[in-house]
C-alpha cells in the first residue's frame, strides 16, 4: 500500500511541475535589465554591432535559436509574420552557439528566447520558449514609440 501512495505522490508532483512549465513557457515578461538579471545585463541594450545589422526603425525582435531547436522554427515563423504586419519592425535571428558572448551577457538560458527592443536598442520585453503571436504584438505595443 505504501508503494501506491509513493506512485500517486510522484504523479501529482510531476503533473504540478508540468502545469507550471506550460504556464511559464513562452510568456512575455519585462526584460529584468537592471534588476539583477545577470552579469553585464545592467545596461539592457543591444547595438547594431551586437546584432550584425541595423536595428528596426520602430522596434526589433531578436530571437536566439539553435540548429536543432524545433520550437525555434515555429518562433521564426511567428516573428517573421509579426515583422511583416507591423511596419518598421525588424526580426533578427541569432545562433546562440555562435554568439556565446551575448548569451552570457544577456543571461539567455534556453532557446528560443525572444527579446523585444525599442528603436534605441533597449530591451523592453523578453520571452523564453515559443511565444504566441498575440503576446508578441502586445509586447511590441509597449516598445513602439508613442504608445
Amino acid at each position: 500500500m505504501t508503494g501506491f501512495w509513493v506512485v500517486l505522490a510522484t504523479l501529482a508532483l510531476g503533473s504540478l511541475i508540468g502545469v507550471v512549465h506550460l504556464r511559464r513557457d513562452g510568456r512575455v515578461r519585462d526584460s529584468g535589465a537592471g534588476k539583477g538579471a545577470g552579469a553585464g545585463a545592467e545596461d539592457g541594450r543591444l547595438t547594431a554591432a551586437d546584432l550584425g545589422g541595423d536595428l528596426g526603425e520602430r522596434a526589433t525582435l531578436v530571437q536566439f535559436s539553435t540548429a536543432f531547436c524545433q520550437p525555434c522554427r515555429a518562433t521564426r515563423r511567428i516573428l517573421a509574420d509579426v515583422s511583416e504586419i507591423v511596419p518598421g519592425v525588424r526580426h533578427v535571428e541569432l545562433d546562440a552557439e555562435s554568439r556565446l558572448d551575448l548569451v552570457r551577457r544577456l543571461d539567455i538560458m534556453r532557446t528560443p528566447t525572444v527579446l523585444v527592443l525599442d528603436p534605441a536598442g533597449n530591451i523592453v520585453k523578453r520571452a523564453s520558449g515559443q511565444p504566441r503571436k498575440a503576446d508578441v504584438l502586445a509586447a511590441l505595443a509597449a516598445a513602439l514609440p508613442g504608445s
